[in-house]
């Protein structure tokens, strides 16, 4: 008598058989996906497969993460078109944390400028900077300080002597750091010069000579203070955080009592995405408009070749990467430990990375690659 397998079991086969053939379909070790949690803080959720996301490739971070590839990352999320459809935390990252970072602060600096000049305690970037501050004392007299605009420190491109990339330089953030008036020390700073192996501004792109001087972004933050006659913590709760929904966060202060423009700034990583999603969207969340969206785009737009691979907006860093072979300008907040806030308005893309790789040398190096190789790749 034969024997027939019932149509139950059939069906589960089938199943385990497509399961299978699915697993073999996914790179090795490849994690699962799943949509991010809708929770009470204004984003929006969406399944990445269903908006054709190769959620494939996009989960192979928490392998790489998982077997060392990748160290001492704490978050991933990436935004597409305000929705998050991905987000993951490692290495005792989470969605309440605080995560320290530095320097991407000096984008939100930038930001903040914006706000002010929209409600006209700030005339334009024109403003000279000296003009904020005659109560400081000036040990160094040169007049051709008096000529240094605000654009000038938000596109790092004044007349200091402010490097922090040579440990030499007079105006490098570490001597600033140990400073008992951190505005004195930045007023102070001597005119720079110019090596042979410099380019001199009428000599290069865009007319600027760029030297990365955190000095100058607190400097930036200092002029906010002054002009909107607030801590800079309480203007940017009044101007962004407030309408974005950020509860929880941490600024900097200096040793006198000045708001840190530069770096040190703590947000939860789906408050970063935030800041990045107005960026992305010409100054809107939500549909409503948080900062002028004429603002956004000249804070992305080129003013300043930072690097043979980079360029420079208003505190913004501009980068290059391939997708699809096409080589895409890329728009972030960058800080140390390679924690990031990428930004692809054409592509209504915002992707956060934190991290706390401080001061080692794979940091940023790292980050670029998950975005790259990753968050890149993934694209529908």
């Amino acid at each position: 008598m034969r024997r027939t397998t019932p149509r139950s079991v059939l069906s589960s086969m089938r199943r385990a058989t497509a399961a299978l053939t699915l697993a073999f379909a996914l790179p090795a070790g490849a994690g699962q996906y799943q949509t991010p949690r809708q929770a009470n803080d204004g984003w929006p959720t969406a399944d990445a497969t269903a908006l054709g996301w190769k959620t494939a490739i996009l989960t192979t971070v928490e392998d790489k993460i998982a077997d060392g590839t990748y160290k001492k990352i704490t978050s991933v999320l990436v935004a597409d078109h305000g929705r998050l459809v991905y987000e993951h935390y490692f290495n005792g990252g989470s969605a309440d944390l605080l995560n320290d970072v530095r320097s991407a602060t000096k984008s939100l600096t930038a930001m903040l400028v914006g706000a002010a000049i929209a409600r006209g305690a700030i005339r334009d970037v024109t403003v000279p900077v000296y003009g904020y501050f005659s109560d400081v004392h000036l040990e160094r007299g040169d007049a051709r300080r008096a000529a240094i605009t605000l654009e000038d420190l938000l596109t790092m491109s004044s007349i200091w002597e402010c490097d922090d990339d040579n440990s030499f330089s007079t105006g490098n953030e570490e001597r600033m750091y140990v400073s008992e008036r951190w505005l004195d020390f930045a007023l102070n700073l001597p005119v720079r010069g110019y090596a042979p192996w410099v380019s001199r501004p009428k000599d290069s792109p865009y007319g600027r000579t760029f030297s990365y001087c955190t000095a100058g972004a607190f400097v930036a933050g200092a002029v906010i203070e002054r002009a909107t006659k607030q801590p800079l913590a309480s203007f940017a709760h009044e101007a962004l955080e407030a309408p974005l929904g950020i509860s929880q966060v941490k600024w900097n202060a200096s040793s006198e009592g000045i708001g840190m423009g530069g770096g040190g700034t703590r947000y939860r990583a789906r408050d970063l995405a935030k800041l990045g999603q107005v960026a992305a969207d010409a100054g809107r969340w939500q549909g409503k408009a948080v900062l002028p969206a004429a603002w956004v785009t000249t804070m992305l737009t080129p003013h300043v070749q930072a690097r043979d691979d980079a360029d420079y907006g208003y505190l913004w860093w501009q980068f290059r990467f391939p997708i699809a072979g096409v080589e895409t300008k890329v728009w972030a907040m960058g800080g140390n430990g390679g924690n990031y806030v990428f930004v692809l308005p054409e592509r209504g893309l915002v992707a956060v990375i934190t991290s706390q790789a401080y001061n080692q040398g794979y940091a940023h190096a790292q980050s670029q690659a998950i975005f790259r190789d990753i968050v890149l790749k993934s694209l529908p």
